[in-house]
């Protein structure tokens, strides 16, 4: 499969300690700014239809809550911490260049 490097939006766009939700073609995904790292995982909750980038984060454990039911997911690699949730949300590789922020989408 292709790979296609999407532009998010600039840095500033993005307040740390918080996500913000992206929709590319079919690919909704959560970008969640801590400090100056920033970090791209599926925006829907795997154990329910909910959005991930409305929940809390939690920038020492690199984590990101559903606000619906709590699961909470890991920013580097998408696996959940906590039930109800049991299977991952995708992640994708994210650039900094030039005051812009990019993820990497498979296909």
């Amino acid at each position: 499969m292709a790979e296609s490097r999407q532009r998010l939006c600039a840095v500033s766009e993005v307040v740390p300690g918080e996500a913000r939700r992206f929709v590319i073609g079919a690919h909704q995904i959560a970008l969640v700014r801590i400090g100056e790292d920033f970090y791209a995982i599926g925006d829907t909750c795997s154990h329910a239809d909910y959005s991930l980038s409305e929940g809390e984060v939690d920038a020492d454990a690199l984590q990101i809550e559903c606000w619906k039911h709590g699961s909470c997911f890991s920013l580097k690699t998408g696996d959940p911490d906590t039930l109800p949730a049991t299977r991952p949300v995708p992640t994708y590789d994210v650039e900094v260049a030039g005051g812009e922020v990019w993820v990497t989408i498979d296909g």
